[in-house]
Order: structure tokens, then sequence, then C-alpha cells
């Protein structure tokens, strides 16, 4: 397993194409299939296996997705309705829906919503799906240009009030996002942490430790936050190589 399938099904095209993106952005949701037409959603899946989780939208023509969710909801681990309608909620509740997301929703309230429905994952599989993820960032300083990134090659993330540098090895990305929605992301990634308040930093590309103060690999030093001491010394222990400590 590299990740939890998932199936989008919206008759606005525009919507599923901010799905997908958001999907990809979550390293740990696989994108199965995607529908604009409930019709052939309920044709196909009918007859398929069980995914993970389904997403739907509730307004849509020939069946609604209360309807569809009727015919569905045996098909899929978690169900969660995306809609731009408040007033169905009673009607979710009957068909058993995990969560209701009201249109236009965040990258950060998506995220949060999906550790919420899957709150633990193995470690291999984090790290397996870590080797093959990249995202795409809009750099700031080259007129919006979209920047291929790999997560694996992130050294570190600082919070610059509205913005967000992104620290690799190969260069500095700028971006428009707030630190607590690229943690509700990297935070499903079992070597990006918070050891200190402003930065998120892949524990992998770490260099040198001395004292509180850690060195990343592009020579970036990071103090550990006082909040965050116990988790850094507990990490450290785990990983310090001693007289008498078997591997």
């Amino acid at each position: 397993m590299t990740g939890y399938k998932c199936i989008v099904i919206d008759d606005d095209e525009y919507a599923v194409a901010g799905l997908k993106k958001y999907i990809d952005m979550v390293p740990s949701l696989v994108l199965s299939n995607s529908y604009t037409d409930p019709v052939k959603a309920l044709m196909e899946l009918a007859d398929a296996g069980k995914v993970d989780l389904i997403l739907m939208d509730i307004d849509m023509p020939h069946i609604s997705g209360i309807e569809l969710s009727r015919q569905l909801r045996e098909k899929t681990h978690k169900l969660v309705f995306t809609t731009a309608h408040t007033q169905y909620g009673y009607d979710a509740f009957e068909v058993n829906a995990d969560a209701y997301l009201l249109k236009p929703y965040s990258l950060s309230k998506f995220a949060g919503t999906i550790a919420k429905l899957f709150p633990g994952r193995p470690a291999a599989d984090k790290t397996a799906k870590q080797q093959d993820m990249y995202f795409f960032v809009k750099s700031k300083d080259e007129n919006h240009r979209l920047i291929k990134v790999n997560f694996r090659d992130v050294i570190a993330v600082e919070s610059k009030q509205n913005y967000v540098m992104i620290y690799t090895a190969n260069q500095n990305i700028l971006t428009y996002m707030s630190l607590t929605e690229v943690a509700e992301i990297m935070g499903q990634l079992p070597n990006f942490v918070k050891y200190h308040r402003s930065f998120i930093i892949n524990r992998d590309q770490i260099n040198s430790v001395a004292g509180n103060t850690l060195k990343m690999a592009n020579g970036l030093q990071i103090t550990v936050g006082d909040n965050f001491r116990k988790d850094f010394t507990d990490f450290l222990e785990g990983k310090l190589l001693k007289a008498g400590r078997r591997m």
C-alpha cells in the first residue's frame, strides 16, 4: 500500500481539478478515478472494489450526492461530502458521511480533515510514499512561476509572516502559504517535524548538533525551542550511537 485510494465525484470540472490538486499535495492520498457524471460513477463503481475514500458533491444533475451515496456507501471506508450548501447536513448524517466540507475550503481544512479520518499509518508506508512525492509551488520571486520540489529534497520551511521560505539544497523558494498549511501536509511524513515555532525541518537533512543548535545540510542554523526540547532529546537519544548499545 502506497496511499489511501480515493474517488472524486463532482459535476463541476473546476471543483474536480481543485480536488485533484489538493490530493496531490497530501502524501497519504492516491487518486484512483474522478467523475463529473454521477450516473457514470454509479454504473462503474457499483461493480468495482472498495476504496478508502469517496469525495462527493451533493448538488448534481440526475442523481444527487445524497441519493448516490445510498448506493455507494458500502463501496468506501470513508465518505466526505464537498458542497457549497449548508442545508444538507442532516441528510449527510443519515447516510453516515464521515465529514462535510463546505465550499470553498482551504488546503489546510482539506488536509486537516484527511488527517482526522486517517490518523495513523505505518512508517514504512509513509517513507515509501515520500520517495515518490513532489509538489509544485508558486515562487513569489519569479513572477509566480510554478517550481517543482521533491519532498525528500526539502531541508526546512520557515515562516515569513504571510509567506513561507522553502529551503532545498539547490534553491530557496518564497511562496504564499502559512506554516500551518505546510504542517498539515508535511506532518503526515515521518521526517518532517517542528523543533522551533517558526520552522519545519527535515530530520534527514540535519548535519550536526551543537547543544540546542541544529546545523542543516545547507548551512542553515536553527535553535531548538524550549517547547520542543523534550521531543528533540528523545529523537537524538534514539539516534545516538554509543558504547554498549545494540542496534
